[in-house]
């Protein structure tokens, strides 16, 4: 996500279809922003518990537990085990209307934390068969705590919602274990955004290279999707002091690899949209004087629209098996798709950008260039219009260059930046709903 940094200075989007642009409530909006600051020490709380307990994707149980208490307390309706330990709250406001949701992910990663912080991850667990420390490495505790400290604002400014919020809180958006289906993928399958059938989506996700304060967006696709592909080259195996009784897996493995380099840089009009493609693992033999029968790669597919997507599987299909082919071996290719791109609904987005800017202030307000980086959100938007965004949470005058980055065991977040979370998540809910009653 360091690609956060290189902002663009925020532009005036024009008022479309979905409903006025500016937002007019502004009574309302003082109201929600008083409420969000005087949760701050409350949001941070539940931050640091729920920081020092992590849990992985489809196993969030005392996460789930801590949220489900929480939204029962409030007179929220609670649905429990939504997509394995998923929770939704629904929200009826005092007046009928349409329906919003607001997303919140809540699992960790299989890292152990490096950080020496009072409330600093000692969690195990195991994953993939391997004992791992376990920790909140991209902020999904921040994004419990923020959605929780929304739906406490909101629950006491319900009279003046003209419709229903539906909170939504996701496991395993970083991904199940091979096999297992989980994240927003099953939750949609689930119903989450029917009964009642919901209008609208938005989601938030802090950000450690975004100073506090700030918010960042993009109209269309601002994360990429993310497909996992294997190629297995096979050939013949033989001793490595005779290699021409072979037919090389190893040899004809790293030509396909080099090929593959050749998409991005030769075939992808990067002037119009980034790609990646990644070869992460390489798998081959077991000793180092025997050329082996096969060989096997995995990697990842990053693209910001689904043409080029689906150009870059073409791609790798034809390389990897005209390169093996030509070699005499033969290459086997796999494409699994994961998540598809996270594309923000552009007119959904220019009805929203003025209740961004006056969350934040018009200066703290930037549209920027789209990442690499992947997100499930994704698909909630396949389904309805959906924003998301980043909130800062880097401390005030760091270089973003020299900070830890997500996904990393020193990745740490400016807890002054979640008063700000809290209040545009709950502003956005509120003045989508007033705007759709007009």
């Amino acid at each position: 996500m360091r690609t956060l940094t290189s902002v663009l200075t925020a532009g005036v989007l024009l008022a479309t279809a979905h409903g006025p642009a500016l937002a007019q409530t502004p009574a309302l909006n003082a109201r929600i922003a008083q409420l969000a600051a005087q949760e701050e020490s409350k949001v941070i709380a539940w931050r640091r518990d729920l920081h020092q307990h992590p849990e992985l994707g489809n196993e969030e149980t005392r996460t789930a537990g801590i949220i489900a208490a929480h939204l029962k307390k409030l007179g929220i309706e609670v649905q429990t085990g939504v997509a394995r330990t998923g929770v939704v709250g629904i929200l009826r406001g005092g007046k009928p209307g349409p329906v919003v949701a607001l997303r919140a992910d809540m699992d960790g990663l299989p890292i152990t934390e490096s950080n020496d912080l009072p409330f600093a991850s000692k969690a195990t667990a195991t994953y993939l068969g391997q004992p791992v420390g376990v920790m909140h490495a991209c902020g999904h505790d921040t994004h419990v705590a923020m959605l929780m400290g929304a739906a406490e604002v909101l629950s006491q400014v319900k009279k003046d919602l003209p419709g229903t919020v539906k909170f939504i809180f996701q496991p395993a958006e970083e991904g199940s274990l091979p096999g297992v289906e989980g994240g927003a993928k099953l939750m949609v399958k689930e119903g989450v955004l029917d009964k009642p059938k919901v209008d609208a989506v938005f989601g938030v996700h802090i950000n450690a290279q975004t100073e506090v304060g700030n918010l960042a967006y993009r109209p269309g696709g601002i994360m990429a999707s993310s497909d996992r592909f294997t190629i297995k080259v096979s050939g013949k195996g033989a001793h490595g002091a005779y290699p021409w009784n072979s037919v090389d897996p190893v040899v004809t493995a790293a030509q396909i690899i080099l090929g593959l380099q050749t998409i991005v840089s030769r075939q992808v009009k990067l002037i119009d949209d980034a790609a990646v493609v990644t070869v992460g693992t390489l798998n081959a033999g077991v000793r180092y004087n025997v050329i082996p029968p096969d060989v096997e790669m995995s990697g990842t597919i990053r693209a910001l629209n689904t043409d080029v997507q689906k150009q870059i599987w073409a791609s790798i299909r034809r390389i990897a098996t005209n390169i093996a082919e030509s070699a005499g071996a033969t290459a086997e290719v796999k494409i699994e798709p994961y998540v598809p791109v996270t594309n923000n609904d552009p007119a959904l987005t220019a009805q929203m950008l003025p209740t961004l800017q006056a969350a934040a202030g018009p200066t703290h307000v930037r549209e920027i260039k789209a990442v690499t980086g992947a997100e499930d959100f994704s698909f909630y938007q396949e389904k309805v219009p959906g924003l998301f965004l980043f909130v800062g949470g880097m401390s005030k005058g760091q270089d973003p260059a020299k900070t830890a980055d997500h996904h990393t065991a020193g990745f740490r977040i400016d807890e002054s930046g979640l008063t700000l979370g809290v209040k545009t998540l709950a502003t956005l809910a509120a003045d989508y709903l007033n705007a759709a009653k007009r």
